[in-house]
């Protein structure tokens, strides 16, 4: 699959030229369907997705204008197969086809100009971090309570504070996946810690006390002060599969996704998912998706910073995870993100990016020079 987003991306970026110009999207369909039946005089069977930022609604108006403005063929036999893609580059929305008959194939773009999104920084904003934990060995995640710092790894919670050191090794029912996460949760002392295929529980007061068990219940998200969500974590991966339980208690399915996190717009709450396939797709409060958009990368947060209408979400760049990541505060407008504040860059790739109370953030870094791993926590500073 990396290979064809690679082969994919070669064609959105260094072909456009080879596009035909449409006025917007109905006149980008109705030139495939005149290209079509100029190749092929037949029925055609064809299939959509979506991989650019426009609302996964937007391919059912691709079908039905497609489908209008095809000739109608009398002849039998088999059907030709088409494929539909809305991709974009940073110039234009693309409509792309890709279809087959036997042993014949042709790739036909055709693109239109694309309308800015906002994307004004708020002013006096800014997101600030502050180094509160490094070390040599992976940290999935770190949690601060009252004089305590409690620091989750692969092999181990720790618990540092008061001139004193509690540690508790972690034996996993199987062997972690590759690149493995987890996630802390601390609450009027008592501790829990989500693992692929295990759960833990226990107390950091007076002393650190753990007992870990396999498990596959689902991982608690929560995100900012109102938005929690339950999604079960796909055990052998990195990432969640898709079957979340809202704040209403009903059981969705959604698309695989990296992380979950929370906005309000106009009084409304609404998910954000960063999904596996690069997208991020926007959920409203029954679970259900209203809109998608591109740009973001695989970890994302929700806070309730009291600026800016109380509502952020925290996300990184796009990158290949070896190169210097970032981190930028975004809000809502019309389902699609507008930066709120400059992003706060790291020394290399951003690896876990989970909640901080409600209203901050926990960062972990890897140091593309020393190769150290470093928790930050990061506060939206607001302005006068």
């Amino acid at each position: 699959m990396k290979a064809w987003h690679a082969a994919w991306a070669a064609v959105v970026f260094l072909v456009p030229q080879a596009s035909t110009a449409a006025d917007d999207l109905p006149g980008a369909a109705r030139e495939l369907a005149r290209k079509t039946s100029g190749f092929f005089r037949g029925p055609v069977a064809a299939s959509y997705r979506n991989l650019s930022s426009l609302p996964d609604s937007e391919l059912g108006r691709v079908r039905r204008e497609f489908e209008a403005a095809l000739p109608v063929f009398t002849e039998g036999g088999p059907a030709a197969e088409a494929r539909f893609t809305l991709s974009e580059n940073p110039a234009q929305f693309l409509l792309v086809e890709e279809i087959r008959k036997g042993e014949e194939s042709q790739v036909w773009i055709a693109g239109w100009k694309r309308t800015e999104r906002p994307a004004v920084a708020v002013s006096g904003l800014n997101l600030e971090r502050r180094l509160i934990w490094e070390q040599d060995e992976p940290i999935l995640d770190v949690a601060q309570a009252a004089d305590k710092l409690v620091i989750l790894t692969p092999s181990r919670i720790t618990s540092q504070g008061n001139g004193a050191q509690d540690s508790v090794p972690l034996m996993p029912p199987k062997p972690w996946p590759r690149d493995v996460r987890g996630r802390l949760r601390i609450s009027g002392g008592r501790l829990a810690a989500y693992l692929p295929g295990m759960q833990c529980s226990g107390s950091i007061e007076p002393a650190l006390s753990v007992q870990c068990k396999a498990s596959d219940e689902p991982w608690v998200l929560e995100s900012g002060s109102r938005g929690i969500l339950l999604g079960y974590f796909a055990a052998d991966r990195n990432y969640f599969d898709g079957r979340v339980v809202g704040q209403n208690g009903l059981p969705k399915s959604a698309a695989p996704f990296y992380a979950a996190a929370a906005a309000e717009e106009q009084g409304n709450l609404w998910w954000l998912l960063t999904l596996v396939d690069g997208r991020t797709q926007v959920l409203d409060g029954n679970m259900d998706p209203v809109a998608s958009f591109s740009g973001w990368g695989s970890d994302a947060v929700g806070i309730s910073a009291r600026c800016s209408g109380g509502s952020q979400v925290l996300a990184t760049r796009p990158g290949d995870g070896n190169e210097p990541d970032a981190v930028q505060a975004f809000g809502l407008s019309n389902h699609m993100p507008i930066a709120l504040a400059p992003a706060v860059t790291f020394g290399g790739p951003v690896t876990a990016l989970w909640p901080s109370g409600t209203s901050s953030a926990l960062a972990v870094a890897r140091d593309a020079g020393t190769g150290k791993y470093a928790a930050y926590v990061l506060t939206m500073v607001c302005g006068p």
